[in-house]
């Protein structure tokens, strides 16, 4: 039996749930670890210099950069993983 004739609605749901919850995961940290690298790059006497905007922006770049990356990731490689890994 191929897995195209045990794919049910559940089955679709589960996948689409599973694939978005790891993209969204890794998005997020991706935000998360950009901004505090870009605070740390700074050194404390000079991470002001960057204002909160520029310092988000930064963030956001990196972010998006992991959700196009994650996309991608699902065209050419496993279908229910925003990682370019095999196996993940």
């Amino acid at each position: 039996m191929s897995d195209l004739t045990r794919l049910t609605p559940e089955t679709v749901l589960k996948t689409a749930k599973t694939y978005g919850r790891d993209l969204a995961e890794r998005t997020l940290a991706t935000a998360v670890v950009a901004a505090g690298g870009v605070a740390i790059a700074a050194g404390p006497a000079d991470m002001f210099h960057a204002s909160f905007w520029e310092t988000m922006a930064t963030a956001g770049i990196a972010a998006a950069g992991t959700l196009l990356k994650g996309v991608l990731a699902r065209a050419f490689s496993v279908k229910n993983s925003a990682s370019l890994a095999k196996g993940v």
